[in-house]
């Protein structure tokens, strides 16, 4: 992790040092606008709520959902379903099991979901002819219609983020990195 990811999460302050000798590692903490560090070792993190990126990143997600749910909720999706429908945009006829490695869920968790988007007539799910096991979901006309009703989605959560829009993406592509070391970590 970099010095400027590791500072953008635990700001007002900064890393001086970490230090890793026989009995424990250590991290000294000063306040500062300065966001300098050299890491030899994992820092020891005070057991304070605030100070875990775990619920930073959390309480930032349950955040992001209820900003999105009244714009949803005028499209009748919840937001699990606005994400497979995201993926769906980007690649129609995919298998269940596609669609759950996409958002990284269990194809058990996808089931309930897609049979919701169905019964709204967005979907069709279908068994292939080839092998039963497999249930293949392909958009249908309301599905790729209501694309266009949301389209303005994403810029509207932009605005209610209140930050630029290049300082959002930045953020994103970090965040897409922090999920992958994470993935790999939990591979291991």
């Amino acid at each position: 992790m970099t010095p400027e990811i590791i500072g953008a999460f635990f700001s007002p302050f900064s890393f001086a040092s970490c230090t890793n000798d026989s009995r424990a590692v250590s991290l000294r903490i000063v306040p500062s606008a300065v966001n300098a560090i050299a890491m030899t070792s994992s820092p020891q993190i005070p057991l304070e709520l605030d100070a875990q990126l775990c619920f930073a990143l959390y309480s930032t997600s349950l955040a992001m959902t209820k900003t999105y749910k009244p714009l949803l909720d005028k499209v009748g999706l919840t937001y699990p379903q606005y994400l497979a429908m995201l993926v769906l945009w980007e690649s129609d006829a995919l298998t269940v099991k596609q669609m759950a490695e996409r958002l990284n869920l269990d194809s058990a968790t996808m089931t309930p979901l897609l049979k919701r988007l169905e019964a709204q007539g967005f979907v069709q799910r279908m068994r292939s002819k080839e092998d039963e096991r497999q249930v293949h979901i392909n958009l249908t006309d309301a599905g790729r219609a209501i694309k266009k009703a949301i389209r303005g989605i994403p810029a509207e959560i932009f605005c209610a983020a209140g930050s630029d829009a290049e300082r959002l993406l930045k953020l994103r592509d970090e965040l897409i990195q922090l999920r992958g070391s994470l993935m790999e970590h939990n591979e291991t």
